[in-house]
């Protein structure tokens, strides 16, 4: 039974769900680090007539300040 998972949920559901538990396991740095490159950016950009528009940013990421 080692595909349990299966019938409960999909991949993506399962490696999200084992991601977060190795992110939480690790010192803070690193994980800060971790969380970071987990983040995904996405953007579009309209064309017409052949060209493109200004590019837009969906749902951008904050900035935070770094803790000294």
């Amino acid at each position: 039974m080692s595909s349990a998972w299966r019938t409960v949920f999909t991949y993506n559901k399962y490696a999200q769900i084992t991601a977060n538990a190795v992110r939480n396991s690790l010192k803070e740095d690193l994980r800060v680090a971790a969380e970071k490159r987990g983040t995904t950016a996405l953007r579009y950009q309209k064309w017409e007539n052949g060209m493109g528009g200004q590019q837009v940013l969906l749902n951008p990421v904050a900035d935070t300040p770094k803790k000294a």
